[in-house]
Parts: C-alpha cells; structure tokens; sequence
C-alpha cells in the first residue's frame, strides 16, 4: 500500500523523494492546451461543454497527483511516454505538492461553479486565467509559480528546483543580458506599439479569396 500511495520517487544520490521536471513541464503544456482551447471555444462559439471536460479530467488528475500518486496521473503517464528518451532533470518533491494543492483547490473552485452550480461570473474568468498563467510559465519556461509560494508556508529549504534557481549561483556569460540586447528588446516592443497605431486600421480589413476558391464553392 506504501508503494501505491507515496508522493515523489526516491532516486539514488538524492536524500528527499523527487519528481521527473520534464514528466511535468509536458503535463503542463497538455493541461494548458486543453484549457486554451477550450477558452476558444467559449470566446468565438459560446460553447462550454469543452470546458466542462476540461475541468473534471483537470480536478481528477490533480487529486490523483496529491492524494494517491503522481506516478498514476493521466497527464504525466502520457508526458512520460512523450518524454522517455529524454534524460529526467530531478526535482524536489516538497514544493511541488504544494503547488498541485493550489491546482486541486482552483480546479475544484471551477468543478462547483461549471458543474455543480453550472453558472459563470469573474471569478471563473480569473480562475482559469490564473490556470493558464501557472500552466504556461510551468511548460514554457520551467518556472513553477506556486512552488514560489511554499517558502511562505514552510520552514524547510526547498532542495532541487528546476535549473537549480534555489542555489545562489553567479551566471555564466551565455546568462548575462548586455545593454545593447535590453535596448534591441525595447526597440521591437516600441515597434510593435508603434505597428499598432499606423497599421491596425489596414490590418482590421478583412483578406480577399486570392483565388476566388470560395465563390466558385459558392456558386455551385
């Protein structure tokens, strides 16, 4: 029964149970496709049965995560079948649980809202763009932001974060940003602002059928 209900793996050369981070950085960009586009559906077609799935499967995998064993969620056995070739990057455990426990409670908010009570306010809106958020920067970047929360809650140092960001460290040259790149960065987002303003009425127009493929459809 131990073997079955246990959170994290013991790994030789680790002295705390740890958590495969590419397992979960592909878990993540799963969870936050399906959420994404299930926020599509509802923004373009005012369907939210999509959602609805997305929610129950979300709050399941989540519990099985936290209360059973991460080894057994849905999510991570098909990120593990994604990932298996490559070399897994060790995590600590400790802080990941708590983040999920952040997932379990946002994802049970949005079950009595969308499920239970089946009605949608603000506060759905927000939930699910925090998901979104906690989701992106976890598959996009390997940040995980409700790990950040966990020294505020416990005493413990939190041991192998994703990148070693939790050991003070000085940056190599390839991680330095030199003045010259900030100022390349400022300019595109200067020009983006500035594409916006000149451009956007030209690119609010509506493109033409290049080859009249669909009148001739239409015509028929």
């Amino acid at each position: 029964m131990k073997k079955i209900i246990k959170f994290g793996e013991d790994v030789e050369g680790y002295n705390i149970p740890v958590l495969n981070e590419r397992e979960i950085r592909a878990a993540a960009g799963i969870l936050f496709l399906a959420t994404f586009l299930s926020l599509m559906f509802i923004l373009f077609k005012g369907n939210f049965v999509p959602i609805k799935y997305v929610i129950i499967i979300f709050l399941t995998d989540f519990i099985i995560r936290v209360f059973i064993n991460p080894k057994f969620s849905p999510t991570l056995i098909l990120a593990r079948l994604i990932v298996r070739n490559q070399t897994p990057e060790y995590v600590g455990a400790a802080q990941k649980k708590f983040a999920w426990i952040i997932g379990v409670v946002l994802a049970g908010t949005m079950f009595i809202f969308f499920i239970i009570v089946n009605a949608y306010s603000p506060i759905t809106g927000i939930i699910c763009l925090i998901c979104l958020i906690f989701l992106f920067f976890e598959s996009a970047f390997g940040i995980c932001l409700g790990c950040k929360f966990y020294p505020l809650f416990f005493k413990d140092k939190v041991q192998y974060c994703p990148g070693e960001v939790c050991d003070v460290k000085n940056k190599q040259d390839i991680q330095k940003t030199s003045k010259s790149q900030i100022f390349i960065l400022l300019i595109c987002i200067a020009l983006v602002f500035l594409s916006v303003d000149l451009f956007n009425e030209k690119f609010s127009e509506k493109p033409y059928d290049l080859f009249g493929i669909n009148n001739s459809a239409q015509t028929k």
